[in-house]
């Protein structure tokens, strides 16, 4: 098993990515502040899905190849918007093991949060 550890957009707290034994790990994504600003869930939503398909490409993978997702929703009641979003950008057949909670997130201006955890295609 490889040691290798690779860190992508890292500062003091985080790295975006980080790349182990096949596996690619997200920090939490949130939309940024312009969609943060319109303060909808399915605009928060696309936004963050965005960013997660850009990271997963720069990290080596995909949506196809995820394993393991972990969302926030600061209120729960946003759960079927959210899904409905979630639903057109997920391929048939290829559905992460997945976690939805309802969460205090950072700022009060965002709705959805979301971890990742992929394998690299």
């Amino acid at each position: 098993m490889s040691t290798t550890i690779e860190r992508h957009h890292t500062n003091a707290r985080m790295s975006k990515i980080v790349r182990h034994g096949g596996l690619v790990y997200l920090c939490g994504q949130t939309a940024n502040a312009g969609a943060s600003a319109h303060g909808e869930i399915a605009a928060q939503t696309h936004e963050t899905l965005a960013r997660v398909d850009a990271l997963l490409t720069e990290a080596g993978s995909d949506r196809e190849h995820l394993l393991s997702a972990t969302i926030y929703l600061r209120d729960i009641g946003d759960f079927a918007a959210m899904n409905a979003v979630w639903e057109s950008w997920i391929a048939p057949g290829t559905a992460p093991a997945r976690t939805t909670v309802e969460a205090r997130l950072a700022s009060p201006n965002l709705l959805f949060e979301i971890t990742i955890v992929a394998a690299a295609s």
